[in-house]
């Protein structure tokens, strides 16, 4: 099982940007897909984004399009989420998780099909 750390939150003003790091440990990330999570307080756990191994396929929530990007540099067995246009409705915890298994686009922004998860980085959008 891989071990994951995130890291790049911090507090940042409506319209601003984030980058956030996730870095595998213990295993190759190319051998699992990623996915990042947010939990605002008071709300469930959400998928923000998806990554698939192999076969190029990425997923956003529709309140992220055109303004998340998700993305790995295989070499430093790490993830990203690259976060445009922040708004205050970004606030949360924001999580990457790993699983061996190929997910589809009814299936990926569910939390419980995830093994492994990191400890979580705050984001907070607010001016």
């Amino acid at each position: 099982q891989v071990q994951l750390v995130e890291s790049g939150g911090g507090l940042v003003q409506p319209g601003g940007s984030l980058r956030l790091t996730c870095i595998g440990s213990g295993s190759n990330l190319d051998y699992y897909v990623i996915g990042w999570f947010r939990q605002a307080p008071g709300k469930e756990r959400e998928g923000v984004s998806y990554d698939s191994r192999g076969d190029a396929r990425t997923y956003y929530a529709d309140s992220v399009k055109d303004r998340f990007t998700i993305s790995r540099d295989s070499a430093k067995n790490t993830a990203y989420l690259q976060m445009n246009n922040l708004k205050p409705e970004d606030t949360g915890v924001y999580y990457c998780a790993a699983d061996p298994s190929r997910m589809s686009g009814s299936t990926w922004f569910h939390a419980q099909y995830y093994d492994s998860w990191g400890q979580g980085t705050q984001v907070t959008v607010s001016s």
